[in-house]
C-alpha cells in the first residue's frame, strides 16, 4: 500500500500545457518552505490577510509546515483547504489554493495564490488560476468561485480580471495595524462558461477521492 492508497487526494493532478498542480507531499512542503524563505513579495508590502511572511525564521518555516500539515489533518467534506503546489518544468514555483465550506450544499469555493518572486511576471499566475477554476467548475461542479485582493495588490487584481472574474464589491481588513481595502471578485458558472479560456486543462485522479468531497 502507498500513502496515495490511504489518502487518495494525493492522486489529484491538474495539468495545463506548462504546469502541474498537485497536493504537496512532505518533500514538496520542504521545497515550498524554501520558496517562502527566498521571498514571495516585497517586504515593504503585505498582500496577504494572514501576515504569515512577517514571521522571522525559523518560525516562518515552522508555521508554514504546520499550515500544510493542518490542511491534510482538517480536510473533510464539510470544510477543506486545498493548497496545490504549482510545478513548472519539474520545479515548484508557488501555491494555488482552493478553499470551501459546506461545498456539497453551497457549491461555492474561493481561490488564493502566491508565486516565488523569481517566477512572477511570466504569466504563471493566470495559467494556474485558470487550471484551478477548471477543476472547480468542471470537476467539482461549482456554482460560483470567489476571490479577494487588496486594492494595492495590482498583480493579483490583474490576474482575477484577466481570468474573467467580475468585481463584487469591497471589504476592509486590518493589515499591519492599519485599515486596508480589499476588492472582492466573483466568477459564476455562467460567467465561466461565457468567458473561460480554451487553453487545455486535464484533471487526473479525482475519481479515487470523489467521495471524500461528499459528491
Amino acid at each position: 500500500m502507498s500513502i496515495e492508497d490511504h489518502w487518495p487526494l494525493f492522486h489529484i493532478r491538474i495539468k495545463t500545457p506548462s504546469l502541474e498542480l498537485r497536493l504537496p507531499t512532505d518533500d514538496d512542503i520542504v521545497a515550498l518552505a524554501d520558496l517562502v524563505i527566498a521571498g514571495i513579495h516585497d517586504p515593504a508590502t503585505m498582500p496577504f490577510t494572514t501576515e504569515f511572511t512577517d514571521e522571522p525564521s525559523p518560525g516562518l518555516e515552522r508555521n508554514s509546515l504546520r499550515y500544510w500539515w493542518g490542511c491534510r489533518a482538517n480536510f473533510s467534506a464539510a470544510t477543506w483547504d486545498l493548497p496545490f503546489a504549482v510545478v513548472r518544468d519539474g520545479t515548484i514555483v508557488g501555491v494555488q489554493n482552493l478553499t470551501a465550506s459546506r461545498f456539497p450544499e453551497l457549491r461555492t469555493a474561493e481561490t488564493g495564490s502566491w508565486l516565488g518572486r523569481a517566477h512572477q511576471g511570466q504569466g504563471i499566475g493566470t495559467e494556474m488560476r485558470h487550471a484551478v477554476l477548471h477543476f472547480g467548475f468542471e470537476t467539482l461542479d461549482a456554482r460560483a468561485v470567489t476571490s479577494l485582493a487588496y486594492a494595492d495588490n495590482e498583480p493579483s487584481n490583474r490576474v482575477s480580471i484577466a481570468s474573467g472574474y467580475e468585481p463584487n464589491g469591497i471589504m476592509f481588513e486590518m493589515r499591519r495595524g492599519e485599515r486596508a481595502e480589499q476588492n472582492r471578485y466573483l466568477m459564476t458558472r455562467q460567467r465561466w462558461e461565457d468567458t473561460a479560456s480554451d487553453a487545455p486543462v486535464s484533471v487526473e485522479g479525482f475519481d479515487t477521492c470523489r467521495e471524500m468531497f461528499g459528491l
